[in-house]
């Protein structure tokens, strides 16, 4: 599990290299997508790393905070609220020069772009699991308002 604290950055080691799928390339010519999904409200994120950093047997990413503008090429992220997310990570692997941005570089693990050696492919999850995100200061508060909807089906509505 991924621990982390709300508006800083943090890094993960995730265990990448035993489940390499594109061997043809070097592990020089691969990048992470991560996709965070929060359990709450469901809202999903994406990121390339800041840095990747390849060791033997994993690979060690840093994600940064941004307040005002995310931009996953940069591995900049806004993640919020805090509490349970899920990650899954996706291989991307370049034949040519690897380019993390705008058109080089998948934006989602659906993302097809235009054939080419300075273009990034995904080639599929290398892993996924929990993060758990906790508040910086401790001054947020999360409300739970369980309300009878039609159907006789309860909801939990979240709000801030």
């Amino acid at each position: 599990m991924i621990q982390a604290i709300t508006e800083t950055g943090f890094n993960i080691d995730i265990q990448t290299e035993d489940n390499r799928i594109d061997t043809s390339v070097k592990s020089t010519q691969i990048r992470h997508l991560i996709k965070f999904t929060n359990d709450l409200d469901k809202s999903v994120q994406y990121a390339y790393g800041a840095t990747e950093t390849i060791k033997d047997r994993y690979t060690s990413l840093n994600i940064l905070y941004q307040s005002t503008s995310p931009n996953i090429w940069e591995g900049e992220t806004k993640l919020f609220p805090s509490g349970y997310w899920k990650y899954e990570v996706y291989e991307v692997s370049w034949s040519g020069t690897v380019t993390v941005s705008l058109g080089y570089a998948p934006a989602t693990e659906e993302d097809v772009l235009p054939v080419g050696p300075n273009v990034g492919v995904v080639q599929g999850l290398v892993t996924k699991g929990k993060m758990y995100l906790a508040e910086k200061d401790g001054t947020e508060q999360v409300q739970y308002t369980q309300r009878e909807a039609a159907e006789e089906r309860n909801y939990i509505y979240y709000g801030q």
